[in-house]
């Protein structure tokens, strides 16, 4: 007996933000002026196909400055980088283009106008992630960082009246509300950012899958494992009550998902590209008729400017950075 036809809704906004498309087009563009190859220091994006599809172009990406021949076209990822590390690459006179996402670049500012204050920063954000690394590397002084209320009650702070805050950009204002309210509650003389410092495309992408989350019986995310926004709209559905699964691709489609399913829906990370969503789409349709719906939402009209080196230049100069 065949199957009736499966509807799929499409969050809005999905995918790509200004800062992704910004690096990926940073690492074109340094390939397009000087030609392959361009070294890429981590990941630009955390995207296995953004990544393998820069690498068929020529990008070779590295986990270390020092693994860059001397001389070498480098990149910053848009995640951002430490002193330390652009530091190293300066010293080594390597040619740098920064991909930082100037949302990114923003909190490092913030933090080392509080270090100037003789403020003690505390950042809200997951360890190991490398935004937090590079963020962390970019304040003077060091940064206590806490990823949740319990975090909070634990922390040693060199005076509770010279504090201020920060937080990791691939976080919402619902993700951070708790502990900057048990902040707030322990160190009442503590400052930190507007709530409108915080990543728009973060906080889009989560209120549009809250609201995708009403409508279906099961959410895919389209995301890569180690991105940390992905992981989050995942979370946000299984915390609705929808069965909700994070894939790299329709590769990772499971058919038991969808089985007995009248509404499936699909969103993206903020680092995955919409070919991806697309074919989830086309490996749906392999289990019958799919009808396509996308939801009304926010439309994105954020557009972050190519460093001047590349937005101007016909040749990479010798020292980008």
């Amino acid at each position: 007996m065949p199957r009736e036809t499966l509807r799929v809704k499409l969050a809005k906004p999905r995918g790509f933000c200004a800062g992704v498309v910004r690096a990926i087009d940073i690492v074109e563009r340094a390939l397009e002026l000087c030609g392959p190859p361009v070294y890429v220091r981590h990941e630009i994006v955390h995207n296995k196909r953004v990544v393998e599809d820069l690498r068929a172009k020529g990008a070779i990406f590295v986990e270390e400055v020092d693994e860059i021949p001397e001389g070498a076209v480098t990149v910053f990822s848009a995640h951002g980088v430490s002193q330390a590390v652009q530091d190293a690459a300066h010293g080594r006179d390597l040619p740098v283009i920064d991909a930082t996402c100037p949302l990114v670049s923003k909190v490092h500012k913030e933090g080392q106008t509080h270090a100037r204050s003789d403020r003690e920063a505390i950042l809200i954000g997951h360890a190991g992630h490398p935004e937090v690394e590079g963020t962390q590397g970019r304040i003077p002084g060091g940064v206590l960082l806490v990823t949740n209320v319990e975090d909070v009650g634990g922390l040693d702070v060199q005076d509770p009246e010279k504090l201020a805050y920060v937080t990791q950009t691939t976080l919402s204002v619902d993700d951070t509300r708790d502990v900057i309210e048990a902040l707030k509650n322990r160190f009442p003389a503590i400052i930190g950012p507007d709530v409108r410092d915080i990543c728009y495309a973060t906080q889009n992408r989560q209120q549009a899958v809250r609201e995708l989350a009403r409508d279906v019986d099961v959410l895919l995310v389209v995301g890569a494992r180690n991105s940390s926004n992905s992981n989050r709209l995942r979370e946000i559905g299984t915390q609705m009550g929808v069965p909700s699964h994070l894939i790299d691709d329709a590769d990772g489609l499971d058919a038991a998902w969808i089985e007995g399913a009248g509404a499936v829906g699909i969103t993206a990370g903020a680092s995955a590209p919409e070919e991806l969503v697309q074919e989830v789409i086309r490996r749906l349709r392999d289990f019958g008729d799919v009808v396509v719906e996308e939801l009304t939402g926010v439309e994105e009209k954020v557009q972050f400017k190519l460093p001047p080196e590349l937005a101007y230049a016909e040749k990479i100069p010798e020292t980008a950075a």
